[in-house]
């Protein structure tokens, strides 16, 4: 059954960005109404946010539980593999029952964006790895590191952001916790 006011395109489109994950990601745009199904409701403001700040520092022990956990293009659970949106989609959604998309350039479009000095632990960095914004993501955890599902060495694991790979690669950092 198509929605009313959803086209078969809107809904291909949206199947095809979902099954990218991170090492497709495509350039980022304005936000779409075609994605708001998928994303927590556009009436708390523009940014989608957690409801409990105490939420981002789950996050980071979520994260740190997946440590190892394989990685799959396009996994978007544990037990099958994540990537690297993937991995961020599942954890919020575990945490606070809503859902973003699969997708590292539409999670940067719908996540606050602040100062990459203002990371704070369970805040979202991105990077273009692949000459493009937002191409990978991961959960900064604090003290200068992040976890991510790499592509490379198959597993979830723990970088720094100073990294001589990463650190000129940075290209935004975000936030789920709501502005003052």
């Amino acid at each position: 059954m198509i929605l009313p006011g959803i086209r078969l395109a809107g809904i291909v489109t949206l199947a095809a960005a979902i099954l990218a994950g991170c090492s497709s990601t495509p350039a980022p745009g304005p936000p779409s109404t075609r994605d708001a199904p998928i994303t927590q409701p556009r009436d708390q403001g523009r940014y989608f946010t957690l409801e409990d700040e105490a939420h981002a520092q789950e996050m980071v022990l979520f994260a740190l539980g997946l440590l190892d956990t394989g990685y799959r293009f396009g996994g978007r659970n544990p037990e099958a593999g994540l990537d690297c949106s993937g991995m961020v989609a599942w954890i919020v959604e575990n945490i606070s029952g809503k859902r973003l998309p699969h997708n590292a350039a539409q999670i940067a479009d719908r996540t606050r964006p602040i100062k990459v000095d203002q990371l704070q632990p369970g805040d979202l960095v991105f990077f273009n790895t692949l000459k493009r914004r937002h191409s990978h993501m991961g959960i900064y955890i604090g003290d200068g590191r992040f976890i991510h599902a790499p592509s490379s060495r198959g597993s979830v694991r723990v970088e720094r952001l100073d990294n001589r790979y990463f650190a000129p690669r940075i290209d935004g950092a975000r936030t789920l916790i709501a502005s003052n």
